[in-house]
């Protein structure tokens, strides 16, 4: 019975972690990618309007596939967001060398090594006006912010960061996409909690973990990856490959 179950789990393993990371993986070398992050483009995508053509308060959640051969299995992500009447976008991330969260060190809507973002999830209006606050608070008080703090895996790291506002901010309900390496890191060893929005999630020390709860669904951690089912807007959610579904 125990062979039984482990042959069972293994399997899962197999068909919900490793063949959707091999299939990004081949798809990923298809794909002409830069010589070195001097090569690459960071300028802006054109994606963002101008912050003066758009009066409205405004958050968005952005994020592009990172460089060199991890670009196969994780995103970069990052926020921007503008109070109504703005004339200027405001960008926070995090970056693996000095001083982790950085303000404004990228166009809003820049590349990331060359690869366009997306747009993970938007808020806009009087909605995003109340929320700005709260933004600025969870940036803030980011608990990784030091200097040499940044573990590229299994965190903490950029996705990490934009994971702590998520979880802080529940009105924004984003949740960041399963190919997000290091989103559900809470620290080192056995941790556990309820976000601000009800949301459950257990992690051991960022290389294994769950989430369950309306914004995130049922998400299981593995390794940074994410094999995961959103009840909400009804997706399967792949390592490597994202979302799959509405």
């Amino acid at each position: 019975m125990i062979r039984t179950l482990l042959t069972r789990m293994l399997l899962a393993f197999v068909l919900c972690f490793l063949l959707p990371l091999a299939a990004a993986t081949v798809w990923w070398t298809t794909v002409d990618h830069p010589t070195s992050w001097r090569a690459a483009d960071w300028n802006s995508s054109g994606l963002l309007p101008a912050a003066t053509a758009e009066p409205a308060a405004a958050i968005h959640v952005m994020a592009a596939r990172t460089g060199g051969l991890k670009g196969a299995a994780s995103v970069h992500s990052w926020l921007v967001w503008k109070p109504a009447g703005s004339a200027v976008w405001t960008r926070a991330d995090v970056v693996g060398w000095g001083r982790p969260v950085r303000r404004d060190a990228y166009a809003p809507d820049a590349r990331w090594y060359s690869n366009d973002p997306v747009f993970v999830g938007s808020v806009t209006g009087a909605r995003a006006a109340d929320l700005i606050p709260q933004v600025e608070a969870a940036v803030a008080d980011y608990p990784f912010a030091t200097p040499g703090a940044y573990v590229i895996w299994p965190g903490p790291n950029s996705n990490t960061f934009v994971g702590h506002v998520l979880r802080e901010v529940p009105g924004l309900r984003i949740a960041l996409p399963p190919h997000a390496v290091g989103k559900d890191y809470l620290g080192p060893g056995l941790r556990a909690r309820r976000d601000a929005g009800g949301d459950l999630h257990l992690s051991v020390g960022g290389y294994a973990g769950l989430s369950v709860g309306p914004r995130t669904g049922v998400e299981i951690n593995l390794l940074g990856q994410t094999f995961g089912v959103d009840l909400r807007r009804p997706a399967l959610k792949l390592p490597g490959i994202g979302r799959v579904g509405t």
